[in-house]
């Protein structure tokens, strides 16, 4: 049986293909985004009321959703793939920064997209105003994550790690890397570096084709 991954281009999904194609794992593909009407909606939801994607069906039938949890499961039950290292140390700092981006960076977007959520005003003036803070708080997330972090990325021609990829994925959105590329380039280097591993480039490629 193979896996199914519920996503969509340009989204979560990538780092999700990464880490898969890293663990030499066959899987198929289901686009299933909100923002596609014809897209299979109902049939992620089954699998995942929230219908956020990525959520990943593993060979057993069961479900993994959060794109960190299932990178982290994919670390540990694939060693030789490389997502997560052998050291207890350096392990401990790639889960750190993977569940960093999850729980400060993922949530800040998902204001910025759907600010009608986190407020009970339905005035156009108070969402631009709420995404406006978001955006703002995102970047500054993301200089921290780049003090904090960096260290914990892989160096020049070593196997890309299960941070590297997640990074690579959400810093596209939100305007965080015109941010970086202006604030902390030394970093901002360092992610191109990663687009352009050849694990990497290929999918990105096909969830951001670049525009002649």
């Amino acid at each position: 049986m193979t896996h199914t991954l519920y996503g969509s281009q340009g989204s979560g999904s990538a780092a999700i293909e990464v880490a898969l194609h890293l663990c030499d794992l066959p899987f198929r593909v289901v686009r299933a985004s909100t923002w596609e009407n014809d897209s299979a909606q109902a049939e992620l939801a089954r699998a995942n009321p929230l219908k956020q994607i990525p959520t990943l069906i593993l060979q057993d039938g069961s479900v993994l959703s959060e794109s960190a949890a299932i990178l982290i499961h994919l670390g540990l039950n694939h060693p030789t793939s490389g997502l997560l290292p052998n050291s207890p140390k350096a392990r401990a700092q790639i889960i750190r920064g993977l569940v960093f981006i999850a729980a400060n960076c993922y949530s800040a977007i998902g204001i910025i997209d759907y600010p009608e959520r986190w407020t009970l005003a339905d005035a156009t003036q108070a969402h631009e105003a709420l995404k406006a803070g978001a955006k703002r708080r995102l970047h500054a997330t993301w200089e921290m994550f780049a003090d904090t972090f960096a260290s914990a990325m892989s160096k020049a021609n070593e196997p890309i790690n299960a941070l590297d990829i997640l990074l690579a994925v959400v810093s596209k959105w939100s305007g965080t890397r015109a941010h970086l590329a202006e604030h902390r380039p030394e970093f901002f280097a360092m992610l191109k570096r990663i687009d352009s591993h050849e694990s990497v480039a290929p999918i990105f490629n096909e969830h951001w084709p670049v525009k002649n």
